[in-house]
């Protein structure tokens, strides 16, 4: 059984396309999501639909899987048992892959005003007060309010944060441009907020260094070693390294500063006993199995897994596929009656697009930068999508955003689109 249709999930299952087993996969969600793409629905370049595609459609000829729609509460290892919301499956052998959630490090009240990009519904939601901001601030006659209305501040300066802040800018500089009669979109302002020396720490330090100088160029202001002491409706408190504090007038924030375990990994550790590291994530064997239960297996971005130089993978999707072929490998092998090797993560590199024709990106320990970097980043992008209908319309949707600008899927959902929700959006509901 396979819990989670994320990128490790569905690897492992079609990993297994040939093999003599039956497999049940089971997730909350009916599709699969691509997620590194999530900030461009976010900003209105591509429509969830381009970046997601049904479980079942993706599986339909493999006829040793069955896909069922189900949100996993609690697992029983003693019975082999699946707990499901509205029922129980059995199991022979356990794979988990139920990814992360936003972390707000204990400040829990902080969700509902700054929202995590990990959802297709976060990315509408985000989308909706982006461009909900604009149009109040074109109906706000008190020059302070509108300033707030056009101030947004992203915390958090990772690959998410700085792709987020790249967009932002490209739609207040040239996607709203003559838009507008009362405001200049142009006049936005960006923020993105660093806890460290610099944004993007995995890359090395040329790298960083032309993120950020291409990332002012686009108007937006980075703050290094700056973290967020309080968030509150229509502003936000920041501190420096030396303790000093300012208050930022700002009505959107968005927040990409951390992630964390979702409760469905402290319900395995709790099961299991299996040891959870500061994140939540599930400290894992070498095999990718819990300690003392050699049939289930945690990958992707809830495991705790470790690589050649002992440090923690990151949360990437070439961690969750890599990971998720191998247990398809593992499984194989202990059928024969092989005992699998140790998984060994082989790093093909890290990419951050800041914007067009910009980018920043290691691959096969080549540095590069500018529109190279960006012409790879978009096809390696575009060849991991899972369907080759998703890839023809995300390339179509690319090459006129390219040539106009032109952001077609900037739509305003879920809510009124009023000015006093931009001002005050109502709070999300928890999720599982």
């Amino acid at each position: 059984m396979i819990v989670g249709g994320g990128f490790a999930g569905l690897n492992a299952a079609q990993a297994l396309r040939r093999a003599p087993v039956q497999i049940t996969l089971v997730d909350r969600r009916n599709f699969h999501l691509f997620q590194p793409l999530l900030y461009q629905v976010a900003t209105g370049g591509l429509s969830p639909a381009n970046i997601a595609a049904p479980l079942r459609g993706i599986l339909r000829r493999q006829r040793n899987v069955q896909v069922l729609l189900g949100e996993v509460v609690d697992f029983d290892p003693a019975a082999r048992t699946v707990i499901l919301n509205d029922g129980q499956l059995e199991y022979d052998m356990l794979l988990v892959a139920a990814g992360v959630q936003p972390s707000y490090f204990g400040k829990e009240e902080w969700e509902p005003l700054a929202p995590g990009l990990k959802t297709i519904e976060d990315a509408t939601e985000i989308r909706r007060r982006i461009f909900v901001a604009f149009e109040a601030a074109e109906r706000e006659t008190d020059p302070e309010k509108r300033k707030a209305l056009l101030t947004f501040v992203i915390v958090g300066g990772g690959p998410t944060g700085v792709e987020l802040a790249g967009a932002l800018a490209e739609i207040a500089r040239y996607t709203l441009r003559r838009e507008f009669r009362t405001i200049d979109p142009a006049e936005a302002k960006l923020v993105l907020v660093e806890m460290a020396d610099s944004i993007l720490g995995t890359f090395p330090e040329p790298l960083r260094q032309k993120a950020t100088q291409s990332l002012e160029r686009l108007g937006v202001t980075v703050r290094t070693k700056t973290s967020v002491a309080e968030i509150q409706p229509g502003e936000v408190v920041l501190r420096t390294a030396d303790g000093a504090r300012s208050v930022l007038p700002a009505r959107t924030v968005l927040w990409s500063a951390g992630v964390k375990a979702t409760p469905l990994a402290e319900r395995l550790a709790e099961r299991t006993g299996a040891e959870r590291d500061k994140a939540g994530r599930i400290v894992i064997q070498p095999d990718l199995s819990i300690q003392g239960r050699p049939e289930i297996m945690v990958l992707g971005d809830m495991s705790h897994c470790r690589g050649a130089e002992g440090k923690p993978l990151p949360g990437l999707a070439p961690v969750a596929i890599q990971q998720g072929r191998y247990a398809a490998r593992a499984i194989r092998q202990r059928l024969r009656g092989q005992k699998p090797p140790p998984f060994r993560y082989r790093d093909l590199g890290i990419m951050a697009t800041i914007g067009r024709s910009a980018a920043v990106a290691v691959l096969w320990g080549w540095k590069l930068s500018g529109f190279v970097a960006w012409v790879l980043w978009l096809f390696i992008h575009l060849m991991q999508l899972v369907m080759f209908q998703n890839r023809l319309l995300v390339f179509v949707q690319w090459a006129f955003l390219y040539f106009t600008f032109n952001r077609s899927a900037r739509l305003i959902t879920g809510g009124g689109g009023g000015k006093a929700e931009a001002q005050e959006s109502p709070p999300k509901p928890p999720q599982s």
